[in-house]
């Protein structure tokens, strides 16, 4: 296969006019000795072109390795960073990141974290830029530390207690780094989180402290008030598939509570309170019974393929 192109110029930018085309392709030349062919779905959508059209195009290589250009111009390139989102993963080869182009960027896996249960998921997003290997293969490279510092802004003392959401670039042992929404940069322990969070995913959270130099310290977890709304939630919820009644109140022991619902005896008593206060619940001896039961309709759903996850 003849291979147009110089690969030198792999990852960026070119100034290029168009010398000829067919109905699969379009020629163009620098002017110099370089002729790069660029197929049809790499023009922009409804972008028609001309013969000795001057037209700026990106060098990248196809699915078969050959150096072709694109009219659509990614703004991921060689040290340029920006997001994408992940599209598909392969735990044998990498993550493939959705940047506008129609061949998708695959970082390696050798970018990502040992253990493939905190790899990124189809959604996720990744801020990256583009690298060239020693045999011509263009690569997503993840930001370091040094280009979050070029990108982050000092955060204020008001952003104490609020709650912030960002995208995950950065895992540790102790803890995981988060560039926010507003390009904060926040950091979060191992202590303030259930469950670690994959790179490239998207938390929300609340700033417990920020630190001299602008950057934050942030808490996975709930609010002692939104924790005790989520028990009271599973308590009601159990209440229903039991018919509308338990033999647990306020007087059972704290080991058959943390028996049953896996929570102290404390945090029972509040969520009953707060299913009492809703007038959602009554306690009558020994047993705590639900007010009204939800109506029940039935319902037949289709299951397609699309509802299975493959």
């Amino acid at each position: 296969m003849e291979n147009y192109g110089q690969t030198k110029y792999l990852g960026v930018t070119r100034t290029v006019k168009v010398k000829n085309m067919d109905e699969k392709n379009i020629f163009v030349t620098d002017g110099f000795e370089d002729i790069y062919k660029m197929p049809r779905e790499y023009l922009k959508e409804n972008q028609t072109v001309e013969l000795d059209e001057e037209l700026e195009v990106f060098i990248l290589n196809d699915t078969d390795q050959e150096v072709i250009a694109s009219a659509i111009i990614p703004k991921v390139q060689i040290d340029r960073y920006s997001w994408g989102e992940v599209v598909a993963v392969r735990r044998d080869l990498g993550v493939f990141v959705n940047i506008g182009l129609p061949k998708d960027l695959v970082v390696s896996m050798d970018d990502m974290p040992p253990l493939k249960q905190i790899w990124p998921k189809k959604g996720d997003r990744l801020l990256l830029a583009m690298r060239v290997d020693d045999k011509n293969r263009l690569w997503g490279v993840l930001a370091t530390e040094e280009v979050i510092k070029t990108i982050i802004k000092k955060a204020g003392e008001e952003l104490k207690n609020t709650n912030i959401s960002g995208t995950i670039y950065r895992l540790i042992r102790a803890g995981s780094f988060l560039l926010t929404d507003d390009n904060h940069l926040a950091y979060i322990h191992e202590t303030e989180r259930d469950i670690e969070p994959r790179l490239g995913e998207h938390v929300e959270g609340r700033v417990i402290a920020v630190r001299p130099d602008g950057t934050l310290n942030m808490s996975l977890r709930k609010r002692a008030h939104e924790a005790i709304g989520e028990d009271a939630g599973m308590i009601e919820a159990y209440l229903i598939r039991m018919d509308g009644e338990m033999p647990y109140t306020d007087k059972s022991s704290p080991d058959d509570i943390r028996s049953k619902f896996g929570i102290s005896k404390a945090q029972f008593k509040r969520a009953l309170g707060q299913l009492m206060k809703a007038r959602k619940i009554t306690q009558e001896e020994g047993w705590t019974k639900i007010v009204a039961m939800p109506a029940l309709v039935d319902t037949e759903e289709t299951v397609t393929s699309e509802d299975i996850d493959a």
